[in-house]
């Protein structure tokens, strides 16, 4: 079976054809980036091959029949009725979802309903999906919900405090995020630890970022909330923060929620703090010159992430691996290395070369931690999940 993964954002259209057998291998890739703008440009890649086109793409319906006229067109497929599924990448599911459903008309209406959830994500999410429906009717589609895999979470770890009717009338809790990525590098990890009731801390480091803390692969607590502003800072993304800031911005410097709002997931994180760019590359490129802020931006990621690990370690009782994936996680080494020096007080030492390599294992043979370093693969797992939903007896 082949299987269309799609991640359908609110101007644009991410794809992946994998075929399911033969071990999930990706067979062509593709990024439709500015649907309805004048600087849309298409990216499509195939054997290693990829190539750039401006092109005019007005909705996500023109976009989905852009992506299926490729496949035939550079003979990746012969006929659409070789794609046997379609699985999308949906990032709210709420209480409602707790493991990859078939999409059905019901599936629509929920996933329409959480959009006040996820205002961003979900309502992108769902133009992808009624698209595909319109052009492939009778393709069987999966939903995969980032909130999922953190369902497994306790009360005592979901519950903020406030009033608990906010919770049972509003759905007000930590939802968590990135779910589909810490489930695929930890069960990576768990196959290299060969170890019952595996104990790891999961790092998605990127524009978004996420920690996660799980046992025997299941997420018991993670950084990201109702949304996914909280917990460290990101490229943009403030994290946490002191609520009464909020108020303090608004009744001192007389900002609109809307202002406030802006200010915290668009300019805010590692762009607010190095005044230089949300991209790492060019924040390192000034920290390597000394620039105060750059310097102050990457000791600032460092020592948050380090701080998560260090409380989520407390609350299982030990750790038996740290992974480092997303693309900053992947790439920074000096953010890993200044992270692990801070957990060298639980027997964790780096291997500095491993590290600097970017290799699968950066801690040293005598480490009493594992550190991994593992390429995140979302559109596998997303593909993995649509496969068993479809395959259930």
């Amino acid at each position: 079976m082949k299987i269309l993964v799609i991640n359908s954002g609110s101007s644009s259209l991410k794809f992946s054809l994998i075929n399911s057998q033969k071990s999930f291998q990706e067979e062509a890739t593709g990024h439709i980036d500015g649907i309805a703008l004048p600087s849309c440009i298409f990216i499509f890649k195939k054997n290693n091959k990829e190539t750039t086109t401006k092109i005019r793409v007005k909705d996500h319906q023109e976009a989905i029949k852009l992506t299926l006229e490729t496949l035939l067109k550079t003979k990746v497929i012969k006929d659409l009725k070789e794609i046997g599924a379609i699985g999308h990448r949906v990032v709210h599911g709420g209480e409602k979802y707790t493991a990859p459903t078939r999409i059905n008309q019901q599936v629509i209406k929920t996933i329409k309903d959480l959009c006040k959830l996820a205002p961003l994500h979900n309502p992108a999410n769902l133009t992808g999906i009624l698209a595909c429906q319109k052009i492939l009717p009778k393709t069987p589609q999966v939903a995969i919900f980032d909130t999922a895999f953190h369902q497994t979470m306790p009360e005592k770890a979901y519950l903020y405090g406030l009033p608990y009717d906010l919770y049972k009338k509003h759905g007000i809790r930590r939802y968590g995020f990135h779910g589909t990525s810490h489930k695929y590098v930890i069960n990576e990890a768990r196959k290299l630890l060969k170890k019952k009731n595996a104990k790891i801390i999961s790092c998605h480091i990127g524009n978004g970022s996420s920690i996660t803390a799980s046992l025997n692969g299941k997420s018991i607590d993670t950084s990201m909330g109702l949304t996914p502003l909280e917990g460290i800072i990101m490229g943009t993304r403030s994290g946490t923060i002191d609520p009464a800031i909020i108020f303090h911005l608004e009744q001192t410097l007389h900002l609109s929620s809307k202002e406030i709002y802006s200010i915290l997931n668009s300019k805010s994180g590692l762009l607010g703090i190095s005044q230089i760019s949300s991209d790492m590359r060019e924040i390192y490129a000034a920290y390597k010159k000394n620039n105060r802020f750059a310097i102050l931006a990457i000791e600032i990621l460092s020592y948050q992430i380090a701080k998560y690990c260090g409380s989520y370690a407390s609350i299982l009782g030990g750790i038996h691996g740290i992974i480092f994936t997303g693309g900053l996680g992947e790439k920074a080494f000096y953010v890993r290395e200044k992270v692990c020096n801070y957990l060298k007080f639980l027997g964790l030492t780096l291997d500095p070369q491993k590290n600097k390599n970017c290799e699968k294992i950066i801690s040293t043979s005598k480490s009493k931690i594992k550190v991994f370093v593992i390429k995140t693969n979302e559109e596998k797992q997303i593909a993995i999940e649509t496969k068993q939903v479809l395959t259930k007896k």
